[in-house]
Parts: C-alpha cells; sequence; structure tokens
C-alpha cells in the first residue's frame, strides 16, 4: 500500500488547526498527517498532537526552513501540503493523491484562482500579487500555470527529494514551482474551493516586505535557471544605449573628420564591451546549464532503479 503523508508547516494556528488536522484524518484516513510547529507561542503544537497529528518542532523561523525538514524528515509516496489555518477545506485531497499515485503527475497544484480566492479573500492586494507573480513566470518560464502561490499542493516522492529547497520564507512556493518547470516534471493543476481565514486568525504573510522577496526569487531563478536569456537581454539593452549614444559620434566623425565628444565615445565603447561581455557569460552558463539537467536526468533514472 503506498504512503500518504499530509504535512503541515504550521505558526500560531490554534484556532485552526485541530480541525484542519481532523478534516484530513477523515478524508484520508490512512495518510500519516504531520505538524511541523514553527515557534508557535499560542499553543499550535499541542491542540494538533490532540487531534491525532504527528507533531514536530522546527525551530529556524520561516515557511521554507519548515518545508526543507519535512521534505528531507518523511519518506512517503505522495506528500500533501496544506497550510494550517483552513483556509482549503479537504474535499480535493483524494483526488490531488490519487493523480499523483495513479497518473504519475508530480505537482499537483491546487488552484484558488479559478475558483473562490477572489471572492473569499478580504486582503488588500494580494490578489494583484497572485497575478503579477503568476504573469512573471508565466512569461519567463513559457508555462501556464494558473496559481503559483497556492500552498495546496501533492508532490511525488521523485520531486520531493530532488527539490533544493533555499528559500526561507514564503518564497518556497514560487521556488517549487520554477523548479518543477525548469526540470520538465509531470505538472497538474486542479480547482480547488478557498475561504478566508476564520475570525481571529491572522495571516503572517506581509504583502510588501513577502512580496519582494517573492519577486527577488523569481529574478534569481530567472538568472540561474534561462542565463542566455536573462544575460542576453542585459546585453541588447546595453548595446541598444551604446548605440545610442556612439552612433551620432561617429557619423559626426565620418561627416566632419572631427570627433568633438570624446567623452561619449569612450561611455558608448565601453558599454558595447561589457554588453559583449554579457553575451559571451549567458552562452558559458547555458552551456552549464545544459550540462546539469543531463546530469539531472541520469541522477533521477538511477534512483528510480535503486527505488
Amino acid at each position: 500500500m503506498k504512503k500518504i503523508a499530509v504535512i503541515i508547516p504550521c505558526y500560531n494556528e490554534v484556532k485552526t488547526v485541530a480541525k484542519v488536522v481532523k478534516d484530513y484524518k477523515k478524508e484520508l484516513p490512512a495518510a500519516d498527517i504531520y505538524v511541523y510547529d514553527n515557534n508557535s507561542t499560542d499553543g499550535t503544537g499541542e491542540a494538533a498532537k490532540k487531534a491525532g497529528a504527528i507533531v514536530r518542532i522546527e525551530h529556524r523561523q520561516g515557511k521554507g526552513n519548515v518545508v526543507r525538514s519535512m521534505f528531507r524528515d518523511i519518506n512517503a509516496d505522495c506528500y500533501l501540503m496544506v497550510d494550517g489555518d483552513g483556509t482549503y477545506p479537504a474535499d480535493s485531497a483524494k483526488e490531488m493523491c490519487r493523480l499523483v499515485l495513479d497518473d504519475g503527475v508530480d505537482m499537483v497544484i491546487g488552484d484558488r484562482l479559478s475558483s473562490t480566492y477572489f471572492k473569499e479573500n478580504k486582503r488588500r492586494f494580494h490578489g494583484f500579487g497572485n497575478k503579477l507573480v503568476r504573469f512573471l513566470i508565466n512569461l519567463i518560464f513559457r508555462s501556464h500555470i494558473k496559481d503559483i502561490m497556492t500552498g495546496y499542493r501533492a508532490l511525488s516522492r521523485d520531486l520531493v527529494k530532488a527539490c533544493p529547497v533555499l528559500s526561507k520564507g514564503f518564497e518556497i512556493e514560487t521556488e517549487m514551482t520554477i523548479y518543477a518547470l525548469d526540470k520538465n516534471f509531470y505538472i497538474k493543476e486542479i480547482p480547488v474551493n478557498y475561504k478566508d481565514r476564520e475570525e481571529g486568525s491572522e495571516s503572517k504573510l506581509n504583502t510588501i516586505s513577502d512580496g519582494m522577496k517573492v519577486i527577488i526569487t523569481i529574478a534569481r531563478l530567472f538568472e540561474e535557471y534561462k542565463p542566455m536569456l536573462f544575460f542576453g537581454i542585459i546585453s541588447l539593452v546595453l548595446l541598444l544605449v551604446a548605440l545610442i549614444l556612439g552612433v551620432p559620434v561617429l557619423a559626426e566623425y565620418f561627416s566632419t573628420g572631427m570627433v568633438p565628444r570624446f567623452p561619449t565615445l569612450i561611455v558608448a565603447g565601453f558599454l558595447a564591451v561589457v554588453s559583449t561581455l554579457m553575451l559571451v557569460c549567458g552562452i558559458i552558463l547555458q552551456v552549464v546549464v545544459k550540462k546539469q539537467r543531463e546530469t539531472f536526468e541520469i541522477l533521477l533514472t538511477q534512483s528510480r532503479k535503486d527505488g
């Protein structure tokens, strides 16, 4: 029988965590329910334990740190990741796990944005932030993901054990999605119901600071996973500026034989050199990335044989 692990990162969710544990126990009675308490001060861990969860402590603050420990510690065939705030009803859990276990999907994304999110969510700018992140990732990575930042996902063992979790905070969902896209894992989305937090339950997500961290993460992974495109854009911009500055000076030289604006010509030449260097960097790093992908595929195939 294949093993399912429901993994719930929690920080100060005493009002909702017990109900979340009970709901997923009812929906997936054979699954192990893990609650990772991230330094809660309101008794979240005790409430989860009383509800029947396996409770572990993660002392390093941040959702990314919690997810990293979950992925390292827990062994299962399917990992169902869900938030402890009660915003994701459990009625989609069986289907999400079935897609992983029976259909070979590596990441099932619980798509809130195509369902009730914009009607239920009361937090200002969160909808705009979700749309912006979705637009950027789909543009850069040529994908069609509808909900990038959802915390409701079912994951395969291959993806969990291969995914390097580097983020420390709420940008973890963005990092996992981009990694799965880059490594060509099988991704599928299903619409899931979403309901806003219960009264008295507060979100730990800071719209501005955490939103900036997500944008920085996208930029970092853009550079790492698509260096030719990243450095190619920089190279093109520098070249255009160099041409705008340098062409009038050269035209004047060919017309009069004089170069009255030497500083402008020097700056244009410097930018042209830097543009060339950026292009060369992109070409070299793209070769490195391609070799890394080849190595990854070999290691993944080998791990499946050993497993």
